[in-house]
């Protein structure tokens, strides 16, 4: 206890939440040479962490939500980190994205733009660029964005990766986002995403006028315990969600969508067509 150094939570987010990392390990009785084996991380790395002189890592900050049992929770290092990281994201959706990397079947409803998880790099800078041209973000906080979505889609490579059901109004397919070659490129990974043993993905055709079942984008979640979580999100709020009365009838609306729309084939050579359109 010679060495240690006063921490000042007040002086960064990275100050915050290492403090919050000491003050968690010091209330369960561990050193930094305790929790170190617990984390996989050397003791000179906690230590560096709790005094902001690194930055934490989202695989740091999940494995010290396991070993303090937070993950999931309001205490969650994992919801921390990603506050810090991506401030301008709408309230609930860090938290939603640490029940996304955890997910065994995820499904997703999309109106205007691709989601986020099938977006080609090019594609999710133009959408982030386009804010910055609004004037609404930095281009710094754009390329974190770019950045943060690239480990979202990462973190769905696993040894058994989840089950994804994509349906996509299709307005997603006619928004021109980034020109030509963006577009053409997206299309294309449209294509190749769909040919994965692990994803479906469908359009919801303009023609389905009113029989579409939600006019918001919509992200249902299923983890490993059959345990449901719903995501929607307004223009200025994001919304996480756990009580089966409301999540159940979500399920129910989005299977209900899913039997209107587009059959995997079908959607595909759609895709197919409008890109052939595409210079």
């Amino acid at each position: 206890m010679v060495n240690r150094k006063d921490l000042n939570p007040g002086s960064s987010p990275q100050a915050a939440y290492g403090a919050r990392i000491r003050r968690f390990r010091e209330a369960r009785g561990w050193s930094q040479e305790g929790l170190a084996p617990r984390i996989g991380y050397s003791s000179q790395h906690v230590s560096a962490v709790e005094t902001a002189r690194k930055s934490p890592t989202l695989r740091f900050s999940r494995k010290s939500d396991q070993a303090f049992g937070t993950t999931g929770t309001t205490d969650s290092f994992e919801r921390e980190w990603a506050e810090m990281r991506n401030g301008l994201l709408l309230e609930g959706f860090p938290e939603y994205v640490g029940y996304e990397g955890r997910a065994v079947e995820i499904r997703l409803f999309q109106i205007g733009l691709v989601p986020g998880l099938l977006q080609t790099p090019e594609y999710a800078r133009a959408v982030a660029y386009g804010d910055v041209e609004r004037g609404s973000i930095t281009a710094e906080q754009a390329d974190e964005r770019v950045s943060f979505l690239a480990q979202r889609q990462a973190s769905l490579v696993r040894s058994r990766p989840p089950m994804v059901f994509v349906v996509m109004d299709e307005s997603c397919l006619h928004q021109a986002v980034g020109g030509p070659e963006v577009m053409d490129a997206q299309l294309q990974r449209l294509i190749e995403v769909a040919a994965l043993p692990n994803w479906i993905v469908q359009v919801a055709p303009f023609g389905l006028g009113a029989r579409r079942a939600f006019n918001l984008p919509v992200n249902l979640l299923t983890l490993a315990d059959r345990s449901i979580v719903a995501y929607a999100e307004s223009q200025a709020q994001g919304h996480v969600e756990r009580e089966s009365s409301f999540v159940v009838p979500l399920l129910t609306a989005y299977h209900q969508l899913q039997g209107e729309a587009l059959s995997k084939a079908a959607s595909v050579a759609k895709i197919s067509q409008l890109r052939k359109g595409t210079p």
